[in-house]
């Protein structure tokens, strides 16, 4: 097989957003993340478990019309640290940039601890630290370990 039958073969985007080098098995995490579920019409384009140079296998994700917003980022960089953020438009990348892990997570987790005062009847926005290998609570202290994340997103 020849380099040119290894390449990705993914159609570029007029405008939007790539998100590359994202840890491997995690672009579904992404679309959750964002949202989208197939249902809004969106149009999307996932690469799963690529070959990658830097990372062994990686995931790619290219949403047209689409940038993300802070929390996105912020909830993405949790999930996998070493992604990239690639601003398109006109089928040009204008804006290339690594995400950095935040020093907190606002409003985009729901606390797993039940008891939580951000699961009462009228709750407040959810508010983690983030650690080293996962994220805190800053209500009640319960830890949320990084492969715990997408089963605590809060996207409703």
């Amino acid at each position: 097989m020849s380099d040119i039958d290894r390449e990705l073969r993914v159609s570029k985007i007029r405008n939007g957003t790539v998100i590359d080098h994202l840890a491997a098995g995690h672009a579904l995490n992404v679309l959750a993340i964002l949202g989208i579920d197939g249902s809004g019409g969106e149009s999307v384009s996932i690469g799963m478990n690529v070959p990658s140079d830097k990372l062994a296998k990686k995931d790619i994700v290219k949403v047209e019309d689409r940038e993300l917003s802070e929390s996105e980022v912020d909830v993405l960089s949790v999930i996998s640290p070493e992604a990239t953020i690639n601003i398109v438009r006109e089928y040009d990348v204008i804006e290339k940039k690594r995400i950095d892990r935040p020093e907190y997570v606002d409003g985009v987790l729901a606390c797993p601890n039940r008891n939580c005062i951000t699961n009462d009847e009228e709750p407040i926005h959810t508010r983690f630290a983030v650690l080293d290998d996962g994220l805190r609570c800053d209500y009640c202290g319960e830890i949320v370990r990084e492969d715990e994340v997408p089963a605590h997103l809060d996207v409703a």
